[in-house]
C-alpha cells in the first residue's frame, strides 16, 4: 500500500476553475483597486504599466476563461492561477511592507526579480489560453453579434487581434518593470570583493 502525502494528477489540474475560480475573480477585481491606490498616490507605480497587466488577467480570466466552459478545464488555466498567484504574493507583500515603512533586502530583490522569468511565462500562458479557446468562441458564437448596415463583429478575430497587443504590451511592461528594478536596486549597495 503506498501512501502518498502529495497528490497533483490530472484532475486537480482540470478542477482547478472550479475549485477556486470564484476567488480568482474576485481577487482579481479587488485588484483593480491597485490603481485607484497609484492614482490617489498610496503606491508610488506609474499607472500606464500596471493598468496593462491587470486588464490582461481581467480580459483572460473573465472573458476567456469564465465565458467558455471548456477552456476552464484546460491544464493552462491551472499554470496561469499558479503564475498570477506566485507573482501577487511576493508583490503585494512587498508593497504592503514599503507602504508602512519596512524594507527587508531579500524581499526587496525577490519582488524585482522573480518577475523577470514568471511575467513572460505568464503571457505565454495567457496567448495559449487565448489559442485554446478559439475554436470554442467560433463554435458557438460568443460574443460575435450583427451590426446595422451588414457589419458584424466576428469575437475570434478581435481574440487573434487581442493576441497580438498582448505581446506588445509584454515589451512596454517588461522594459518598465526591468527599468524599475534597475532604479530600485541600485539602492541597495552590493559589497564586492576585494582583489
Amino acid at each position: 500500500m503506498t501512501v502518498r502525502f502529495f497528490s497533483f494528477g490530472e484532475d486537480s489540474m482540470v478542477d482547478t476553475f472550479y475549485a477556486i475560480g470564484l476567488v480568482m475573480r474576485l481577487c482579481q477585481s479587488l485588484s483593480l483597486l491597485e490603481l485607484l491606490h497609484i492614482y490617489v498616490g498610496i503606491e508610488p507605480s506609474h499607472l500606464l504599466p500596471r493598468f496593462l497587466q491587470l486588464t490582461e488577467r481581467i480580459i483572460i480570466l473573465f472573458v476567456v476563461i469564465t465565458s467558455q466552459e471548456e477552456v476552464q478545464e484546460k491544464y493552462v488555466v491551472c499554470v496561469l492561477f499558479i503564475f498570477w498567484n506566485l507573482l501577487d504574493m511576493v508583490r503585494y507583500t512587498y508593497s504592503m511592507l514599503s507602504v508602512i515603512g519596512i524594507s527587508y533586502a531579500i524581499l526587496t530583490w525577490l519582488s524585482q526579480t522573480l518577475w523577470m522569468p514568471i511575467y513572460p511565462l505568464c503571457v505565454l500562458a495567457e496567448a495559449f489560453a487565448i489559442y485554446q479557446s478559439l475554436p470554442y468562441f467560433e463554435s458557438f458564437g460568443t460574443y460575435s453579434t450583427k451590426l446595422p448596415f451588414d457589419l458584424a463583429i466576428y469575437f475570434p478575430y478581435v481574440l487573434k487581434l487581442y493576441l497580438m497587443m498582448l505581446f506588445i504590451g509584454m515589451y512596454f511592461t517588461y522594459s518598465h518593470l526591468y527599468s524599475e528594478r534597475r532604479d530600485v536596486l541600485r539602492i541597495f549597495p552590493v559589497k564586492k570583493k576585494k582583489v
